[in-house]
């Protein structure tokens, strides 16, 4: 239709939940917002990958485009974090924020670069502070075109990051973490923490300020966080190398110090720990 100019400040949204009152709830609070041009419903994957198709058909300049997915993650058939693995092979996908009552998947939910991760019963002012993330977020990339999720962890508070090439985005690991506390999601920049302490099926992470418990297994972090220099020197504690203090010898049982915690290394790990952190001390 051509008579209406699309202003790269207003949005183009699509919200997908398979519950049509929730459906209708989101839409309702997105339609509210004065930063959103146009909101649009999908309640299930298939349809809403119909609509994006035709988005991305449109152009980014179409009556039809889309800006960003407000996405449930449980709903029947394809959920939405599938639906958000699809959407990362396109060549130039809608921003992604998740809308769900499940705070365990966040981690997955940052790791396919998710500009937020707002938990419901969806706030006002929660999703106020969503909109205004993926706002910046699009404004820095008007112009040059979206190039997928690739910016996103600067959406959830981290300076601008330089761009990867796709195909090392698989290997990147986020500069932040979610954590939620008191309904609101707040994101602890990894080199900030110091040590993380296992706790059930949560882990408890620790930085020089405070700590903050989040909901997944050690292992997880372990293997998630080893690029960034994260070692795991007992079952019960993962530590950055580069925050150890000081490491103590006392009757042959091995410990390290991060500020006034004294963390036991157990024998298993002791050789790796070891060989470590004579590496970090050639390396500086």
């Amino acid at each position: 239709m051509g008579e209406h100019l699309h202003s790269p400040d207003m949005l183009r949204v699509l919200a997908v939940d398979d519950e049509q009152p929730l459906l209708e709830e989101l839409l309702y609070l997105l339609r509210s917002d004065p930063r959103i041009e146009r909101a649009s419903g999908a309640l299930d994957a298939t349809e809403a990958l119909r609509t994006i198709g035709r988005a991305l058909e449109a152009g980014p300049d179409g009556e039809d485009a889309i800006d960003v997915v407000f996405l449930d993650i449980h709903m029947a058939g394809l959920n939405g974090l599938e639906m958000a693995r699809l959407l990362a092979g396109f060549a130039d996908p809608p921003l992604i924020v998740f809308v769900t009552a499940h705070e365990d998947f966040a981690v997955q939910a940052f790791d396919l670069k998710a500009v937020d991760y707002v938990l419901k019963p969806v706030r006002k002012e929660r999703l106020a502070e969503a909109v205004r993330r993926v706002a910046e977020l699009s404004r820095a990339g008007a112009g040059r075109g979206r190039g997928g999720q690739e910016p996103a962890p600067a959406a959830a508070g981290a300076r601008p990051e330089p761009a990867h090439n796709r195909d090392d985005v698989p290997d990147t690991v986020p500069d932040h973490i979610p954590v939620e506390l008191a309904g609101v999601t707040r994101f602890v920049e990894i080199d900030e923490i110091t040590f993380v302490e296992a706790q059930g099926d949560y882990a408890r992470l620790h930085t020089r300020n405070g700590s903050h418990l989040v909901r997944i297994p050690l292992s997880s972090l372990e293997e998630r966080w080893r690029s960034r220099g994260f070692v795991r020197i007992h079952r019960r504690h993962l530590v950055a190398l580069k925050r150890i203090d000081e490491l103590r010898l006392d009757a042959g049982s091995l410990s390290v110090r991060i500020g006034d915690a004294v963390l036991a290394v157990s024998r298993r790990h002791a050789r790796e720990l070891r060989d470590l952190l004579v590496r970090q001390a050639k390396d500086r």
